[in-house]
């Protein structure tokens, strides 16, 4: 025990904390009034700081625990939380259009944010396992079937935007093995149906077919013995897909969804509508300069002109309070934890570990880049917190597994 406490990563446990601490200081900024005070559990900054402890003894927990129970038990606790996931369907508590939480004593807990740890847990001892090989279809259907499963789960809440970061672990599958080809055809994928909705479908045809055209010539030159019907049957699905493109855009995406495209995408301009939100956020980051406007002055916050600003757009109150330099300085510091989670991971001899430290890193990556990216108007509003900042209890405590169970495999040194 002393020396694994002796071994603990005491630079990403300062990030974290640094990190925690930053955002009870803004959650408290965006809610200030006479009443605020981090003991007073019925605001919420105090509720994010009584989560905060919550974590920290979860995190203490889980830091003596052996290592081995984590790759022993992952399935169990997928299991469980596929369970809790169902049971929203029948017990759990509809908050703004969506039936994401259980209702505890008047806390709300979300279960999605639990379902990262256990499947960032699942992903890893599976694929660790001696006989997987992602360039067999089964076991790539095998290992998309614990992503996706809580996916749907959470999509059905409806709650697309959770959902949407589980997509981080197939990063991780790209690291353990998967086919490059893979990762072209999401890029493809994603390229052609922005490309459909800013441009006219036949120009997207002819860029399709000249596209792959030059790609069988320059095929040709390398092997004469090329065939040109893969190329012709790309052709044929890939402009079927671009056709789809707009009956999936009108009617399987929501009006808000579809709004929030075209607003990012420049086809609709509605700074009082549904663009309402982003253009406040960039007013105040804006706002803010090179230094900020100071804490508990920022007058974009104070006026309560961004809404769920102490959630989803909490990068906007450190934009305009703490301005450019506070800005970069929390966005070095996610690089910096990021960066540092993948060079310990990739020093690992384990799989299990070094498995779980990259899903751990991309989805702490896809939620600092889809959550700042939404409060500068980069990305459509998508609604996820900020890890480690944003309020949230469940959000809060989530993240915090993740990064202490990453901490004890590291410090117990599984790789050796």
């Amino acid at each position: 025990m002393n020396k694994s406490l002796y071994r603990l990563d005491w630079i990403s446990i300062i990030l974290y904390l640094a990190l925690v601490s930053f955002g009870l200081v803004n959650i408290y900024s965006t809610n200030f009034n006479e009443n605020s005070s981090i003991f007073n559990f019925k605001i919420p900054v105090g509720k994010q700081f009584l989560f905060f402890m919550v974590s920290l003894f979860v995190g203490g927990v889980i830091l003596i625990a052996k290592s081995k129970f984590f790759e022993r038990f992952a399935s169990i606790l997928y299991l469980i939380t596929i369970l809790l996931l169902i049971g929203l369907f029948l017990f759990g508590k509809n908050i703004s259009g969506a039936t994401s939480w259980y209702s505890l004593g008047g806390i709300g807990i979300q279960p999605s944010e639990f379902a990262k740890v256990a499947t960032a847990l699942a992903v890893a001892k599976y694929l660790s396992e001696i006989q997987v090989n992602l360039k067999k279809l089964r076991s790539l259907l095998q290992v998309g079937l614990i992503i996706a499963l809580p996916m749907v789960l959470i999509i059905l809440q409806p709650d697309p935007g959770t959902a949407l970061v589980f997509g981080a672990f197939f990063f991780v599958l790209f690291r353990e093995g998967l086919n490059s080809i893979f990762l072209l055809l999401l890029f493809g994928l994603f390229f052609f149906f922005i490309l459909t909705l800013v441009t006219p479908i036949p120009f997207v045809f002819a860029s399709i077919i000249t596209l792959l055209i030059a790609l069988y010539f320059f095929s040709k030159k390398l092997n004469k013995k090329a065939s040109l019907l893969p190329y012709l049957a790309l052709i044929v699905v890939s402009c079927s897909y671009v056709y789809s493109v707009d009956y999936i855009f009108n009617n399987i995406f929501e009006q808000r969804h579809r709004d929030r495209f075209n607003i990012i995408l420049g086809k609709e301009v509605d700074t009082q509508g549904i663009g309402y939100n982003i253009n406040q956020s960039k007013i105040a980051i804006g706002s803010g300069g090179w230094e900020g406007k100071g804490f508990l002055q920022g007058t974009q916050t104070k006026g309560q002109f961004v809404p769920e600003q102490h959630t989803d757009y909490i990068f906007s109150t450190i934009g305009e309070e703490w301005g450019f330099y506070g800005s970069a300085a929390v966005i070095i510091v996610f690089c910096f934890l990021i960066i540092r989670i993948l060079y310990r991971a990739e020093s690992y001899k384990n799989n299990f570990a070094r498995i779980y430290g990259h899903g751990l890193a991309a989805i702490l990556f896809l939620h600092f880049f889809i959550n700042i990216g939404m409060s500068l108007g980069l990305v459509p509003t998508i609604g996820i917190p900020l890890p480690f900042i944003s309020y949230g209890g469940s959000s809060l405590l989530g993240f915090s597994c993740l990064l202490f169970i990453f901490l004890n495999l590291d410090a117990n040194r599984l790789s050796e």
